[in-house]
């Protein structure tokens, strides 16, 4: 078993958070990821797209630049079974479309907001993502 990574996870914890609160502060937005995402896509394509964008390609840099600096990106291995990865991207993307929002903007932003309904998205969220792992740690 590999030890915990506390202080990183602290400081990514801390820079969300962080962005989060520029995000409320300079454009007066919550961070949903999803909805940021779903407004670049035609036909709902929204007019202020640069900030759009911008955070888009920074969430892709990231990583990036830590393994730059590092060596390491961490964000672990890239998927085995390619095809069943896009598939289960293509289900979370309908499902935040379907549930209006996804882990960012209800998780991070919702609850923190004290939002009954990003409690209640937070919490089905957490229970698929667990019955998920278990059923797959049995099928693959």
């Amino acid at each position: 078993m590999t030890e915990p990574m506390i202080v990183p996870g602290l400081i990514g914890g801390l820079m969300i958070g962080l962005a989060v609160v520029f995000m409320m502060a300079t454009l007066g937005r919550v961070v949903g990821i999803s909805g940021i995402v779903d407004s670049l896509i035609p036909p709902r394509m929204a007019p202020d797209k640069i900030w759009r964008l911008t955070f888009i390609a920074g969430l892709l840099l990231g990583p990036l630049l830590v393994a730059l600096a590092t060596g390491e990106s961490g964000i672990g291995r890239v998927a085995d079974h390619v095809p069943l990865a896009v598939l289960a991207g293509l289900l979370v993307g309908v499902g935040t479309v379907i549930g209006s929002g996804c882990t960012s903007g209800h998780g991070v932003c919702g609850i923190a907001r004290f939002s009954r309904r990003s409690l209640v998205a937070t919490g089905v969220f957490m229970v698929a993502g667990i019955v998920t792992v278990a059923i797959m740690r049995h099928v693959i």
